[in-house]
């Protein structure tokens, strides 16, 4: 493990250019610019003249990609050094910290993350996290283990990759480990329940999403709401989504977006299939991109500000049907 973590600072500029816009979702176009105009990036060149950033500009970058997605300008952040960016945090400059995320700070005081379960991220033994993991299930249930544990848990993943803790695959490795428990324990809970009953959803994310584990604790709370659920993973093409949801008979489209998505894009995908959905079927988004929780939150869609929203919402939904 020692060998692992060395060897990440000895390959200093091995990011190209190519690698940095998969990987933070900033343009090669706006790099270029930003480095004659800002002075930032500073990358070096190899023998036939290309491009190579290091990993502290790849994680300064992450931090100026989520700071923009949160409404600060570029000129305002992109020549910040790393300490400033991640004091500044991702609220927007204009905009007051939500409400819900007030209440769900105070919702989990006292619900302090055992350190141990990072841990075994780091040592990439997932075994010992997945065997812990179906020991809090059987314990605590699925609602509380997906609220509490696994929730802050998956933010606790998402600032070591930020900081460059963790690499990428191990990020997957998290998530695979998680999924497959998860996965299992909600086929068991739908075996031994009583059968399916409206609403009828569809889980996805639209092209470019790379984060699936979202979609999963929804998963988890429409299960235990009793609703009858579609899962169809991440990437799924609009016009799909629009045909899935015809052919499904979907009463709900319910997406994922998490933090490195803009703004525009998550407003103008949510304005388009809007208006190709039946005005009947109803569209929930949720996730930790900035613009689902702002004043000026996407139209026409019901915002879930966090996983555990989603029976209040499935009964809100009830009742109107009822009604």
């Amino acid at each position: 493990m020692l060998v692992l973590r060395l060897s990440r600072f000895v390959m200093t500029y091995q990011h190209t250019i190519a690698d940095i816009e998969r990987d933070t979702g900033i343009a090669k176009d706006t790099l270029r610019v930003w480095e004659r105009r800002y002075g930032f990036p500073q990358p070096e060149r190899d023998a036939n003249g290309e491009r190579r950033y290091d990993d502290v500009q790849l994680q300064r970058l992450r931090h100026i990609k989520r700071l923009m997605d949160g409404g600060y300008r570029p000129n305002a952040v992109v020549s910040l050094p790393l300490e400033a960016l991640q004091a500044l945090g991702i609220n927007p400059p204009s905009v007051r910290p939500a409400r819900h995320n007030q209440q769900r700070q105070a919702a989990h005081q006292g619900h302090e993350l055992d350190p141990q379960w990072l841990q075994w991220v780091h040592q990439h033994d997932m075994a010992a996290l997945q065997s812990a993991l179906q020991q809090h299930l059987h314990a605590q249930g699925l609602a509380v283990t997906a609220q509490e544990l696994i929730t802050p848990l998956s933010a606790a993943v998402g600032e070591a990759w930020l900081r460059g803790d963790l690499a990428v695959y191990e990020e997957h490795l998290y998530t695979q480990a998680i999924a497959s428990v998860l996965r299992a324990h909600i086929s068991h809970q739908q075996a031994q329940s009583l059968p399916t009953s409206p609403p009828r959803v569809l889980l996805t994310t639209v092209p470019g999403e790379q984060h699936g584990l979202g979609l999963l604790l929804a998963e988890c709370f429409f299960s235990i709401s009793g609703c009858h659920v579609f899962p169809l993973g991440i990437h799924t093409p609009l016009p799909d989504i629009v045909l899935a949801a015809s052919q499904l008979q979907a009463d709900i489209v319910a997406l994922s977006f998490s933090a490195h998505h803009a703004a525009t894009d998550v407003k103008q995908a949510l304005a388009q299939l809007r208006s190709q959905l039946p005005p009947v079927t109803e569209l929930w988004v949720g996730g930790s991109a900035p613009v689902l929780h702002q004043r000026l939150a996407p139209p026409h869609c019901v915002v879930l500000h966090q996983a555990s929203d989603v029976p209040e919402q499935v009964q809100r939904w009830r009742a109107a049907l009822a009604s």
